[in-house]
């Protein structure tokens, strides 16, 4: 049997994660041994009795910092059980997330989620410890884990076996320059609208061809970044 893709989640709310494991296709994948997620309470690796993570910022200023005592040995441990997996921190500051990189992190031996919280780590921290950041978006979140569990789910989806059909991830979004094209199921007529008539016709050169215009012509209008500069064209 294949071993699984490890995950470790350096994270203070590993109860965060619980539900989201434990449901449909990921929990499924779990299950057959695709990949695994080991959470880690940052917590677990203090010393005081008050299991402190956070400090003020020197230099004052608003909000608490993650202190690096306990994260650093987080991340050193996390480093001995995955000696070849790259320690990625959760941060708006980081490069956006895309499906290249997630099917670049696929690649890897496997992971490690460090989820930020307050005002962010301490800068020493991602300076000596952290091999990559990366960022959902151009928005803050309270904390990692939501960016964590997003990344898992990109991720592993792209594992050998997990998805029943795997040439799905070669046709939808962002796999190709292309936004996916529209889709239609049963029933033909819903309240007056119909499906597509060449969608019925069996003719798959037809079909192949009608996707490919239906896919170009989303992608122009909702996402026309996406193209080359000569096919940003406003009229397909």
């Amino acid at each position: 049997m294949t071993t699984p893709f490890p995950i470790r989640v350096l994270t203070l709310f590993p109860e965060f994660f619980e539900s989201p494991l434990a449901t449909s296709l990921t929990g499924k994948a779990i299950d057959r041994g695709h990949f695994s997620v080991e959470l880690t309470d940052i917590r677990a690796f203090t010393t005081d009795k008050h299991r402190t993570c956070d400090d003020l910022p020197y230099g004052g200023g608003a909000g608490m910092v993650m202190k690096p005592e306990p994260l650093v040995a987080a991340l050193e441990d996390a480093r001995e059980a995955l000696p070849g997996a790259p320690r990625i921190l959760l941060t708006p500051q980081g490069e956006p997330f895309t499906q290249q990189i997630a099917a670049e992190l696929s690649e890897e031996p496997g992971l490690i989620l460090t989820c930020g919280r307050y005002e962010g780590v301490d800068e020493r921290v991602r300076e000596h410890w952290i091999d990559r950041e990366l960022s959902l978006g151009d928005f803050v979140l309270t904390g990692g884990e939501v960016a964590a569990m997003a990344i898992i789910d990109a991720v592993t989806r792209l594992l050998p076996g997990v998805l029943g059909n795997q040439d799905s991830i070669e046709e939808e979004s962002f796999s190709r320059p292309l936004l996916e094209y529209p889709h239609f199921t049963r029933p033909r007529s819903f309240r007056g609208h119909e499906v597509p008539e060449v969608l019925l016709s069996g003719d798959h050169g037809r079909i192949a061809q009608w996707r490919h215009e239906q896919a170009l012509e989303r992608t122009r209008r909702r996402r026309p970044d996406l193209l080359p500069p000569a096919h940003r064209d406003d009229d397909p």
